[in-house]
């Protein structure tokens, strides 16, 4: 097992972290001195002192990624760190907003606070909500409200999300107002429609060469309504598209990260083996991560 030491295996016990029992008392200090820190940062360093929104913010894109990637390989540890960088992120933009007379740290949090009471009218109302599902299809409705029924239902979904994770998260927005289908069936059946789609655009002569920019433009088209399809039949079995695909890239890395050292081991290269070489070694990685 020594040869694997260098690869992530989600099945292996991950290192966790030793939890304290912290008093409401020692959180709330800490987060305090956090603030104390920023604010030396701001006054001191030659770096921090000059960091704006727009310096930020594809560093804060750039932790959410790493956080997400923490969670998935359950690195509990990492996920701790990660979520400090956030916090980090968090009291250095409104450290900025401060400055600028907009916001400071307070205003952020009791916005929120506000905002959550107001969205779990079954917690702080006389609203009932009896399962999970009751609850998303109050707070979309509730939503809705906030914004006096001028934002459409879709409008909370960003265009810069990517692409997977926006049409998952359209299509569950749509659902909360009953644009849904009937049935996990209902939409298998429209995949294997789209995959018909998929394949009849391929193989069919009459729409170009393989390489005609037109017909690339329309199989991406039919490709689009399958990846589209297939989220929502994920969804709909309860399965996050994203978290599965993110699962299935971090499987193959780990094989074929396997593969490449061992071929590497052997003093070849991956170019110089014949791809009946690769598949043994392939094949031989599966019963590591599955």
């Amino acid at each position: 097992m020594q040869a694997l030491d260098r690869f992530c295996c989600p099945d292996l016990p991950e290192t966790r972290i030793q939890m304290e029992n912290h008093s409401k008392e020692s959180r709330l200090q800490a987060f305090g001195d956090l603030l104390d820190v920023m604010d030396d940062l701001r006054a001191k360093c030659p770096w921090d002192s000059t960091q704006t929104f727009e310096s930020i913010r594809p560093l804060s894109v750039e932790e959410v990624f790493e956080l997400s990637q923490a969670i998935l390989k359950k690195q509990y540890p990492e996920v701790c760190k990660e979520l400090g960088d956030l916090c980090l992120h968090m009291v250095f933009y409104a450290k900025i907003a401060e400055e600028q007379g907009l916001f400071d740290i307070q205003d952020v949090l009791e916005g929120i606070c506000r905002k959550l009471r107001f969205r779990h009218p079954h917690i702080y109302g006389e609203v009932k909500a009896e399962n999970p599902r009751q609850v998303a299809d109050n707070w979309e409705s509730i939503k809705l409200r906030e914004k006096d029924g001028n934002r459409s239902v879709l409008a909370g979904v960003p265009e810069t999300l990517p692409s997977m994770i926006k049409a998952y998260r359209m299509q569950d927005k749509a659902r909360g107002v009953g644009f849904d289908w009937d049935s996990p069936e209902g939409a298998w059946e429209k995949v294997k429609e789209e995959i018909a789609e998929v394949e009849t655009e391929m193989t069919n002569p009459e729409n170009g060469e393989p390489s005609d920019a037109r017909r690339l433009e329309q199989l991406e088209g039919e490709f689009g309504d399958l990846f589209f399809s297939l989220a929502n039949v994920a969804r709909l079995y309860g399965v996050n598209p994203d978290n599965a695909l993110e699962r299935t890239n971090l499987k193959f890395r780990q094989r074929f990260n396997y593969l490449e050292d061992h071929t590497i081991k052997q003093g070849r290269s991956l170019r110089e083996m014949s791809l009946a070489e690769m598949d043994l070694l392939w094949e031989e990685s599966k019963q590591y991560f599955k």
